[in-house]
């Protein structure tokens, strides 16, 4: 993939508007997911973040928006992604092109507080490929969902904490990947709606955490039933944390 082209993309308001980023026009565009991971992580200003296949930088610009004086750090395999972000980070962002498969001596050689994580929701043995490319790689698992928890593990200083969301039914599989050294097992549920099943889950974990897994009660992000036409409002908690980047807490 090459660059974009500046009428290729667009520059989008985020967090209220007090960060804004570049992203492609068409393809896949970032949406509330990466906002919602960022805000569930309780990084403290001066410690070390790293996020794998960061895309242009949504998650991790979006922690770092809320939380000062963070080294934010984040690998993506595709170029074209990886330029926009580093436009999107400037000095606050180091992005690093690579594939989190063949992660590059010098991050391996790291370790971070924090590791967080929006991998691709579809396993395309169970589901069809889209025809955009962009969108296939952000969407459709190419890398298996294990070595993603893997990777996070590894790169994860003594009792930081791994951070992904993803959909609700890879949930047993993300929790079978994590390895033994990762612990204190938390999972943040999130429903479109009070009455509905949730879709997106929120999970963490501690390396060489020992307590006892937690399954938290699930978060609304809209309030009214589907068939309201106020339905499509985000419930005050979620829109503080879309509009003024408050913290998720869980």
């Amino acid at each position: 993939m090459t660059g974009f082209c500046d009428n290729e993309l667009t520059c989008d308001a985020f967090l209220g508007g007090s960060l804004h980023l570049y992203q492609p026009r068409h393809g896949y565009r970032a949406g509330v997911d990466p906002v919602l991971l960022a805000s569930s992580v309780p990084a403290q200003a001066g410690q070390s973040v790293l996020e794998l296949g960061c895309g242009v930088g949504a998650a991790i610009l979006c922690l770092g928006a809320r939380v000062p004086a963070l080294r934010l750090t984040g690998i993506e395999r595709e170029p074209a992604f990886a330029e926009l972000a580093l436009r999107n980070g400037g000095d606050a962002l180091e992005v690093v092109t690579a594939d989190l498969r063949e992660m590059p001596l010098h991050l391996r050689q790291r370790q971070f507080d924090h590791v967080l994580a929006n991998p691709p929701y579809f396993d395309r043995a169970a589901s069809v490929a889209s025809d955009d490319p962009a969108r296939e790689s952000a969407h459709g698992e190419d890398t298996p969902l294990a070595q993603w928890v893997k990777t996070a593990s590894k790169r994860l200083a003594p009792k930081g904490q791994a951070h992904f969301i993803h959909r609700v039914e890879r949930l047993p599989d993300l929790l079978r990947a994590m390895p033994h050294d990762l612990g204190s097992v938390e999972v943040l549920p999130l429903a479109a709606r009070a009455g509905r099943d949730p879709d997106r889950v929120i999970v963490r974990a501690r390396k060489n955490g020992r307590a006892a897994f937690r399954l938290h009660a699930a978060k609304i992000m809209h309030e009214g039933a589907h068939h309201d036409q106020d339905g499509k409002r985000y419930t005050p908690e979620i829109d503080d944390v879309l509009r003024n980047g408050a913290a998720l807490r869980f």
